[in-house]
């Protein structure tokens, strides 16, 4: 197993990954517990009231999703010492039961923190299956180094 250090998340790099399929069970489930939005959580309601015309997921639940595809794909691998936080975090468009969802990740930027270890500033686009954007967050992850730098 090869391991992702700080000297290799070079700027520039990108990366395509992941598929999440959105159910709306487990959207309604999600929310019930972590935002119970009717727009979340009452699927006759939403389709009757809501502007989006039907049951949507939580941003958070969106995020959550996102997370669970950069730890399958890329975090299992990585030297992550974990992350110093979002620069942004944006919802564009709405997710459905029934949407798959995938990643893009792009290093914009990395500084050295010290000998061990450094800051990688990346911005990560989940996608749905028809290439729309769904939501972007840039994030300051921090990374094991090899010392060679």
């Amino acid at each position: 197993m090869t391991r992702v250090f700080f000297e290799d998340m070079e700027v520039g790099r990108v990366e395509e990954f992941g598929s999440y399929e959105m159910t709306e069970r487990e959207i309604v489930e999600f929310a019930e517990q972590y935002d119970p939005q009717w727009f979340h959580v009452d699927p006759e309601r939403a389709e009757a009231q809501s502007p989006y015309g039907e049951l949507i997921a939580s941003g958070w639940h969106t995020a959550s999703a996102t997370m669970r595809m950069l730890v399958d794909e890329h975090f299992s691998e990585a030297m992550s010492l974990g992350a110093r936080g979002l620069d942004r975090l944006r919802w564009v468009k709405p997710v459905r039961a029934g949407d798959t969802l995938s990643l893009r990740t792009e290093v914009l930027d990395r500084e050295v923190d010290g000998p061990d270890r450094g800051t990688v500033t990346v911005e990560t686009e989940t996608r749905r299956d028809d290439g729309e954007v769904v939501m972007t967050m840039v994030s300051l992850v921090m990374y094991a180094r090899r010392g060679e730098e």
